[in-house]
């Protein structure tokens, strides 16, 4: 009786959860900057002036940020759900969601990618200008997504939710009711997250490695294949937290999971430095580079499945435990967020073109690649929040 309750009370809780806020902000801070470092890392084939450290940076942020994403967009979809209803959500989504995408792809990523290609076509070697070189990208391609493949999955997993909730909605409560128990048992709950992380990547990963993209054609809408199947599985697990009321389920601010955030910093460091030795193997004891043993990809994959969930609990737990901290930047970037994923990418690539002759140091063309993106795509997200029809899309 008590968790028919918890459930219906999650209906009417409209109010924003701060500490759930500032991870969603904190993690599109990360993805700023990571595009910002992945230019001058060595792994790439960007700027030629280069430090290791930001392929370490690099490597962190790609074993958990993009999933976490997708666990924190699934907590809000029930109670949207229960609101609006599954046309009204569908609705809403495809305005917050389809019509970013197509503005994305069809606007900004052409002019953000616009500028790769003036790098490597020099004035007088092609006729393209900016409307040639847009109409070859969306007629013959390559037609690349940027940051905006987010958009096209998250819908993806949206309409499945839709069909989920309108199909079964006991199942999908009874799984949301089996998560709420866990609450009071943590270790419990971070071994389940953990294997349902390994079970859902591993596989792929042992089967298509990390490089490997699944895309139709020449057309934007791309997602990495060894993470096919962990997307989802992160997406639906938020879904089933969601289920249950947030502030008393297993994100309570005073909860077990809150509690123990340095035992899961600890396990994601662990786990990180274990990547970070299997890397290093990789480079300088395996003959085949292209090509390593099975118990190394195994051991990889194992490590990355790992440090995807142990941080995942911990930027939600050390949310949890800030809840009530000051955080001005935080708060302040908040409303403007999903603004700065979107708009980010065209500041990033234009940067880089720019600072890309200047003998400068990888710290310092970061820094201003880094600080120019966020003020300038923040900035302009603030204009355009002003617009109450855009407002209430970004």
């Amino acid at each position: 009786m008590r968790h028919e309750i918890v459930v219906k009370e999650q209906t009417t809780a409209t109010g924003r959860i701060v500490a759930l806020d500032r991870a969603r902000t904190f993690i599109t801070l990360l993805v700023v900057v990571h595009h910002s470092v992945v230019n001058y890392t060595y792994f790439g084939n960007g700027d030629r002036m280069r430090w290791l450290g930001f392929d370490l940076v690099v490597l962190f942020n790609d074993s958990f940020f993009m999933a976490f994403m997708f666990l924190v967009s699934g907590l809000f979809v029930h109670d949207s759900l229960a609101r609006r209803g599954p046309a009204g959500y569908l609705c809403y989504r495809a305005w917050r969601l389809g019509v970013p995408l197509l503005i994305s792809i069809f606007v900004l990523i052409p002019l953000a990618y616009y500028a790769s290609f003036l790098r490597y076509h020099s004035p007088g070697t092609t006729d393209f200008n900016f409307f040639h070189f847009w109409w070859h990208m969306l007629a013959i391609g390559p037609w690349p997504s940027g940051q905006s493949w987010f958009l096209w999955v998250l819908l993806a997993f949206d309409m499945i939710a839709v069909a989920a909730w309108s199909i079964a909605p006991r199942i999908l409560r009874a799984f949301g009711l089996l998560i709420f128990a866990l609450r009071d048992h943590p270790y419990t709950a971070f071994v389940a997250f953990m294997i349902v992380s390994i079970v859902t990547y591993l596989p792929m990963h042992l089967l298509f490695g990390d490089g490997s993209w699944f895309q139709p054609g020449h057309y934007p809408f791309p997602i990495q294949t060894s993470r096919v199947l962990l997307y989802p599985a992160y997406f639906f697990t938020g879904v089933g937290i969601g289920v249950v009321i947030l502030r008393a389920g297993v994100l309570a601010e005073n909860g077990e999971i809150a509690s123990r955030w340095f035992i899961w910093l600890a396990f994601a460091v662990l786990f990180y430095v274990a990547i970070l030795l299997l890397v290093y193997a990789h480079h300088n004891w395996i003959a085949n580079f292209a090509s390593p043993p099975l118990p190394w990809k195994m051991a990889y994959g194992l490590a990355f499945a790992m440090l995807s969930a142990a941080m995942a609990l911990t930027v939600l737990a050390v949310s949890l435990r800030l809840a009530r901290t000051d955080l001005r930047v935080l708060d302040a970037m908040q409303p403007s967020a999903y603004g700065i994923y979107l708009l980010h990418y065209v500041f990033i690539i234009w940067l880089q073109y720019a600072v890309y002759d200047p003998p400068l140091p990888a710290v310092v063309k970061f820094a201003v690649v880094f600080t120019g993106t966020l003020s300038m795509s923040w900035a302009l997200t603030v204009l355009l929040r002003k617009v109450p029809a855009l407002a209430q899309m970004i």
